[in-house]
């Protein structure tokens, strides 16, 4: 697992070329700053949080009139509880969108955290000394601040457990690294991976969601339904053989990636066979 977590370092090395432009995060108001995290504002009732370890690992606030939610815990962010608490007086809750190193970094400065149950494979290394209350999500519940829903949607493949926030009744959703930032890693099968991109395609376009902030955001990478589909495109194609990715070192057990109108999906060459073997 300690390769896992540098093997993130190395991914999201590559990530920081959208910030050495000007970064239009720049232009928001700034309400928090210190060596570890800076906190934004996005309206009156947002805030994006970027950490300075892992490729500007990203944290949102997202404030109803009764409670508040802090999607993610950066890596290393001493007392982010009562960082967030200048920030928003309302009584907080924490989610987690994966059980990564660089969204489950700070747990420790809260007293109960939600997650996906499929990652609690991670859990051990993650949140090893954790003393708090682990609480497990459900696909498709809400969770209601007040004036403000955010809806849950489970979205596997970057991780067994990866989850999408989709607040009801605007475009937006927050993914994490369920869609790459652009690089993504697949740790579940690809099967899945495609799976998640047919279903969530549908079910965005359905319900009207366009736009994705991520987990390692720099004021212009949104996720978009167009990125969603290529990921299903160069998954599916990888999965029947169409397309061999080309060797890649760093990324833990990832040893090829596939590289295509400038994204990159990231797999391990042995299981891709099993896959392929299997579906013969």
């Amino acid at each position: 697992m300690k390769r896992l977590a540098l093997a993130i370092i190395i991914l999201f090395t590559g990530l920081a070329a959208y910030a050495q432009s000007r970064n239009p995060l720049e232009d928001l108001e700034t309400v928090y700053q210190d060596d570890n995290v800076t906190f934004r504002k996005i309206d009156d009732h947002t805030w994006v949080g970027s950490g300075n370890i892992m490729s500007s690992e990203t944290m949102y606030i997202i404030e109803g009139k009764k409670k508040a939610v802090l999607i993610d815990a950066g890596t290393s962010i001493p007392d982010l509880d009562k960082i967030v608490a200048k920030i928003t007086d309302k009584p907080l809750t924490l989610i987690l969108t994966h059980v990564h190193p660089d969204h489950a970094g700070a747990v420790g400065c809260f007293d109960e955290v939600w997650i996906n149950e499929a990652d609690t494979v991670y859990v051990p290394d993650y949140m090893p000394d954790y003393k708090g209350t682990v609480r497990y999500l459900e696909n498709g519940q809400l969770i209601k601040l007040g004036g403000r829903t955010l809806e849950t949607y489970f979205t596997p493949g970057h991780t067994p457990g990866s989850t999408t926030f989709l607040e009801k009744g605007t475009d937006i959703g927050y993914s994490g690294d369920s869609f790459g930032n652009g690089n993504l890693l697949v740790f579940c099968d690809l099967r899945t991976l495609i799976k998640t991109c047919e279903d969530s395609c549908e079910y965005f376009k359905k319900n009207g969601y366009r736009k994705f902030y991520c987990g390692h955001f720099f004021g212009v990478n949104f996720e978009n339904l167009e990125r969603i589909q290529l990921i299903k495109e160069i998954a599916e194609d990888a999965l029947e053989g169409k397309v061999d990715g080309e060797p890649t070192e760093g990324f833990s057990n990832m040893d090829r990636v596939i590289i295509r109108d400038g994204f990159r999906l990231n797999y391990n060459e042995a299981s891709l066979a099993k896959e392929r073997s299997a579906s013969n």
